[in-house]
């Protein structure tokens, strides 16, 4: 019941169904336990009505249907506490799954969610937990049920007859061996669904975050074809499962019923004939024919569900498995002399390099700036940065230790990013700018005023829900949150990729002018915005064109030379 065979990696999943769970799972299998000889009772009365007819002894039927009653208060008393431990058993199992699986996720590094699709984990932590609710939980009761009602109909028939039990028993060999075989099928067929799932909820994803756009170019019938195609192929791979599963139930219930019954009551009623049995013995065998019957039809239906489900949860324990986050040395969040790159190159295409022989000095303490056109190379230097891939060529180096070899947790300690892209929380402002958790007041005031949110908090207060993604706010608002989010964090360095660029000239002026006076802080400013009030507060500005650097100094330095950054500034000017 606890473990069919399963790959390592998912045994600490599994392990999480029984964790602090154990004394609702031993009651739901006790009770089960109780309830197998509860359902074979009743052949027993049957049988023992029919020969109190033909002994006609109404004392013997006064104490069967005296027996009767308590039986049936008994049954139903022990079915309810069966299904109450159940329920209190495969929902605390459920949310612990999830909340390992979630734990997990969450640990895996920045990387994950650069390359990875957000689709499949989606998928995973709602078809596949449905999937695995009922087909592996849900079903391991039922299957250790059916077995267990099997293996007490064969003793039971064994008792009354052996030559009748052994004949039962042939006849029962072939839709076994049948629906074992075909379970290997349905296996499979459930991971194609799994897989077309995350397809299809990565596919809706898109679509209902890409409406605005959708509706202003007028493709809505271009995105109906895209969700019917990814909905049409899902629906297929379900029907196709399901036909296997429908396959599995005829090949076992139509030629098992049909096979069992009519032999098990032809070959009594000669062993009858000869004298051999009764005749409610061979009524007590038809009725048990039923408790034959049903673990026939549905546990190697079960067996090949529960094997379906495991593979999903192998799945899972797969895709959290893979670009874990970095365990590396620790490193104390505080910047001392500085970051190093020396030669640095990166590519995402093999051949294609985007950053190619990067080297730059960034002082502990000291103010810089990227500038240059789209698609130089900047936010993929700052991404680097982050930790985002240690597959770059050269060194970064922070304090002289080397990024690559840095644990992750303790680089997030060190330094933050404001991106360009900003997620909201359907949540209140200040649960937003704290990500959930406790600062003090003042701290909190503080980052909201540096980051320009000080009006609309006097406005709305810091209760104020801000919607789905920020739905009530305006994009400026939102972007004012996420810095505020990483002024309060206040970690040593800080990395900005057009941080301000939602901001109007104003605001962006005001809040980069903020940020250029902290004390103490190393910060490192992707910006389009070439005022020349704020670039002559940088300590040196890095010109990138193709990859490289191609300047490097501070405004005035840059200005005077007349090369490339000349030209950015008096075209933008």
């Amino acid at each position: 019941m606890r473990h069919v065979s399963a790959a390592p990696a998912a045994r600490e999943y599994l392990s999480a169904f029984y964790r602090g769970n154990h004394a609702s799972f031993v009651a739901a299998i006790a009770l089960t336990l109780l309830d197998v000889p509860a359902a074979l009772v009743g052949s027993w009365i049957i049988g023992e009505i029919i020969d109190v007819i033909t002994s006609a002894d109404p004392g013997r039927l006064t104490q069967l249907l005296a027996f009767s009653a308590v039986f049936l208060v008994a049954s139903v008393a022990i079915s309810t506490g069966m299904y109450r431990a159940k329920c209190a058993f495969i929902y605390r199992a459920l949310a612990q799954y999830k909340e390992l699986a979630f734990r997990r996720l969450s640990e895996k590094g920045i990387r994950a969610f650069t390359r990875e699709s957000t689709g499949s984990y989606l998928s995973l932590l709602t078809n596949d937990v449905a999937s695995i609710e009922e087909n592996y939980l849900k079903r391991g009761f039922l299957l250790l049920y059916q077995a267990l009602l099997f293996v007490a109909t064969l003793v039971m028939m064994f008792f009354y007859s052996v030559p009748l039990t052994l004949a039962t028993l042939l006849l029962c060999a072939l839709p076994i061996v049948a629906s074992v075989l075909m379970g290997n099928e349905l296996a499979a067929r459930e991971r194609s669904v799994s897989e077309g799932n995350e397809r299809f909820v990565s596919q809706l994803r898109d679509l209902l975050a890409g409406f605005s756009v959708i509706k202003s170019f007028k493709a809505e019938e271009e995105a109906r074809g895209l969700f019917g195609a990814a909905n049409t192929s899902v629906e297929s791979l379900k029907r196709a499962r399901y036909w296997w599963e429908c396959l599995i139930g005829a090949v076992s219930q139509n030629f098992c019923a049909s096979l069992l019954q009519f032999g098990v009551f032809f070959i009594g009623a000669f062993l009858a004939v000869g004298g051999q049995i009764s005749a409610g013995t061979v009524l007590i065998f038809v009725n048990l024919c039923n408790y034959l019957i049903a673990p026939i039809n549905v546990v190697p239906q079960y067996w090949a569900s529960r094997r379906a489900a495991l593979s999903l949860v192998e799945k899972l324990a797969e895709v959290v498995g893979q670009n874990a986050e970095h365990a590396g040395e620790k490193v104390e969040p505080a910047l001392r002399r500085g970051i190093e790159l020396s030669r640095v190159g990166y590519s995402y295409v093999p051949g294609t390099p985007v950053l190619e022989d990067v080297s730059m000095t960034l002082a502990a303490g000291g103010s810089y700036a990227l500038v240059g056109g789209s698609g130089s190379g900047k936010s993929t230097l700052l991404n680097l940065l982050m930790g985002a891939d240690d597959g770059y060529a050269g060194s970064i180096a922070l304090d002289g230790h080397e990024l690559r070899g840095v644990d992750s947790a303790s680089l997030y300690d060190l330094m933050s990013l404001i991106d360009q892209s900003v997620f909201i929380f359907d949540d209140t402002l200040r649960r937003n700018v704290t990500m959930f958790r406790d600062f003090p007041e003042a701290e909190v005031a503080d980052a909201v005023r540096r980051a320009g949110l000080a009006d609309l908090v006097a406005e709305k207060g810091l209760d104020y829900r801000c919607g789905e993604n920020g739905s009530a706010l305006s994009g400026g608002e939102r972007q004012r949150v996420s810095i505020a989010r990483a002024l309060l964090r206040r970690t040593p360095v800080l990395l900005l990729d057009e941080a301000t660029a939602a901001l109007d000239a104003r605001t962006a002026f005001e809040v980069t002018e903020q940020i250029l006076s902290l004390d103490g802080l190393t910060r490192l400013v992707v910006t389009h915005r070439l005022e020349a009030p704020l670039l002559a507060r940088y300590d040196q500005i890095f010109v990138l064109r193709g990859g490289r650097v191609v300047e490097r100094g501070t405004f005035d330095e840059l200005m005077a030379a007349r090369g490339y950054f000349y030209g950015l500034y008096t075209v933008s000017a």
